[in-house]
């Protein structure tokens, strides 16, 4: 069979798709033993296939870009420490190392050699979070990352077979749930051996002894495709700016993005210098969401590898809050780097005009919950527990169609089930419902938060590590289209929470986080009547906020007043 004939080409998409499938097998074993209810309930995972050069040849479907592409990048750090020539079968390394996984001391890195007739023929990597390293824990207070927890260097995780047991006792000692901790180490492990197996089975089938032409004409492909996508744009640079709450003050994300033959360049020069806190993000972490901005709209059918990453360039000032140098903290580090799509989507928004979405909440709302002496006061016959919660506002309104609500975007985790959370823990959710009137108006409306209330089942006091933003800055409107509704954090009790940092929740009180809502896309006198009393009816949108942000009057009965709607529009227009 000739290399370029058609016959071969269908013969090597034909493995592309298959290499797809194995590495989705292998994401959905982490999934399915996974300890960590991030990973487990959530999906905060990566999986993907490299050659034996460290390019990502393909990638699962299911996990996070924030994983995903920084996870991509980390795989030729393992190559540097520990070479092909030295890698043995059985092997197993690991790192936790934010400056060469993905951004925080809470996602292990673990990647195996595959091996088929005694001759190594590919790597295969995963990343999740797990729920605990120790230290201050998942939050934003720390001041160096030696505070954050548990640090360890790329290393064995198993040698020819066998547990680094020193390391699994140094991680026990280290953590509040070593159970879990260890638990998804095996985790890891097992779904790169599922990986491996699947992966040999696949080049036995197809005759293959290496995956040396199969990865060329992937990251071939990809990347001409991506190339052929980004010369359809406009030329030029293009420039956006976004100030959001940050801690000790606001932070301004400021990029420029330059559009060119050979790729798309995205340079953050002018971005707030490094914080004093947890908030900082590693450069890994600022080019995977950044790139993922890119991709929402440019090459979005081309599958995620090594070529198709490659013509999207980010770089970011050293010292800058998006290019923080070791030991800066950086637990927190997505509070800052989840915007970033939203950042580079406005620079886009010149360049392909009606194609880009408004801003949405982006960061996640995960709430680390603790209870335990010392966290949550002192030592009580109360339940010690350290628990992990995900969920989010809204997204921002779309050309064609209304944000989501309480959905994770750019991260594409779940919200983690409130009946998991309960099981697991003695929280109890006393609410979870949509805010009213927190999507932003438009044609087609931003999407809602999400409030929940929640309380120690045990009438204990309990510790929030809180990690928000979109408080003080919300999400903004794209054309013409209204800002989403800030969020909030207090008691039932009446007290104001701050948006990052640890805090207590006192015994017998309630935790209430309001999440925020989605920018409205265009003018929202230009939506349907109809569709406003939808939302109204569904209880998104108040019957003050149809009429004030919608002209859209409603008679006692909740149907539209459509003359009233037509005077009022035209009056207010």
């Amino acid at each position: 069979m000739k290399a370029n004939s058609p016959l071969a080409q269908i013969h090597n998409q034909l493995m592309w798709n298959r290499l797809i499938a194995v590495v989705e097998e292998q994401a959905q074993t982490l999934i399915r033993t996974a300890f960590s209810n991030t990973v487990r309930e959530a999906g905060d995972l990566s999986a993907g296939v490299f050659d034996l050069d460290g390019r990502m040849l393909a990638q699962a479907v299911t996990g996070t870009p924030g994983h995903v592409n920084a996870m991509a990048a980390s795989v030729g750090f393992f190559l540097e420490k520990f070479p092909i020539s030295r890698m043995e079968e059985g092997d197993v390394y690991i790192t936790n190392d934010p400056w060469m996984g993905t951004g925080h001391l809470h996602d292990f890195t673990v990647v195996t050699p595959t091996f088929k007739n005694g001759r190594i023929v590919a790597l295969f990597a995963s990343t999740s979070h797990v729920v605990d390293v120790g230290g201050l824990g998942f939050g934003p207070d720390a001041r160096q990352v030696y505070e954050e927890g548990v640090y360890i260097p790329i290393m064995p995780l198993a040698k020819r077979g066998e547990m680094n047991e020193s390391l699994l006792e140094i991680v026990r000692a280290n953590v509040r749930e070593p159970v879990q901790v260890e638990g998804d180490f095996y985790s890891l492990a097992a779904c790169n051996e599922t990986g491996c197996q699947r992966l040999v089975e696949m080049m036995g089938e197809f005759d293959l002894e290496d995956v040396g032409a199969l990865g060329d004409f992937v990251i071939t492909s990809s990347r001409d495709s991506m190339l052929e996508e980004i010369r359809k744009l406009p030329a030029g640079t293009y420039r956006n700016q976004m100030r959001i709450d940050g801690y000790e003050e606001p932070v301004d994300l400021i990029a420029a993005m330059t559009i060119s033959d050979t790729g798309i360049d995205i340079d953050f020069t002018g971005t707030s210098p490094i914080s004093i806190y947890g908030i900082n993000v590693p450069v890994t972490y600022t080019q995977a969401y950044a790139s993922f901005g890119v991709r929402c709209v440019v090459g979005g059918s081309i599958p995620n590898n090594a070529g198709s990453l490659a013509p999207v360039r980010v770089s970011a000032p050293p010292g800058s809050i998006l290019n923080a140098p070791h030991p800066c903290a950086v637990a927190a580090r997505h509070a800052i780097g989840q915007m970033l799509p939203d950042v580079v989507l406005g620079c886009l928004a010149q360049a392909v005009d009606g194609r880009v979405p408004a801003e949405g909440t982006s960061c996640l709302w995960n709430p680390v919950l603790y209870a335990g002496h010392g966290i949550s006061g002192k030592f009580k016959n109360a339940t010690p527990f350290t628990v992990t919660l995900f969920h989010n506002g809204g997204t921002g309104g779309r050309p064609e169609s209304d944000g989501l609500s309480a959905t994770a975007f750019p991260s594409g985790v779940r919200n983690t089930p409130v009946e998991i959370n309960e099981a697991i823990s003695p929280i109890v959710v006393w609410r979870k419902e949509y805010r009213t009137d927190s999507g932003g108006a438009g044609e087609h409306r931003g999407g809602t938060g999400q409030v929940m209330e929640i309380e120690n089942g045990e009438g204990a006091s309990f510790a929030m590590s809180s990690m928000f933003d979109r408080v003080t800055y919300p999400a903004r409107g794209r054309s013409g289209g209204g800002n989403g509704l800030n969020g909030r954090v207090r008691l039932a009790s009446g007290a104001e929470l701050r948006a990052k940092g640890r805090q207590i929740v006192p015994e017998g009180d309630r935790l209430i986080m309001e999440m925020p809502g989605g920018g409205g896309f265009g003018n929202p006198f230009a939506r349907d009547p109809e569709r406003v009393r939808d939302d109204v009816r569904n209880e998104l949108v108040s019957r003050e906020a149809a009429e004030r942000d919608y002209g859209v009057v409603l008679t006692d009965d909740g149907a539209v007043d459509h003359d009233a709607t037509r005077e009022r529009r035209t009056r207010a227009s």
